[in-house]
């Protein structure tokens, strides 16, 4: 299944929600949002500095990734990031893969 680092700042509505809500009523709907597509959260922290809030989720795919940041997007409570994670034997099978590529110029 693939993996996302999530990462996410709060803008200041999303800030106000969690001052009301307080941080385990945002797990739980980070919990509820990830399990009711097929998938699980890994890890959940909230940090200050830039990021507000990193996660590691698993998701069945691509496409429930692109649903999952379209819907927290359109809100305007965060701003988000997400990256794709590999694994160490994913790059092991990456770099045995043949690619025929020809640099510029080349």
């Amino acid at each position: 299944m693939p993996k996302y680092l999530i990462q996410a700042g709060y803008t200041p509505q999303g800030t106000r929600g969690l001052l009301e809500e307080g941080a385990s009523g945002r797990r739980a709907a980070v919990d509820r949002v990830v399990t009711g597509l097929g998938g699980t959260v890994e890890a959940m922290y909230f940090a200050f500095g830039e990021d507000d809030l990193v996660c590691v989720i698993d998701l069945p795919d691509q496409v429930s990734m692109a649903a999952v940041s379209l819907r927290v997007k359109a809100d305007g409570a965060l701003r988000t990031r997400a990256t794709p994670l590999l694994t160490v034997d994913e790059i092991d099978e990456a770099t045995r893969r043949p690619v025929d590529f020809r640099p510029p110029g080349a």
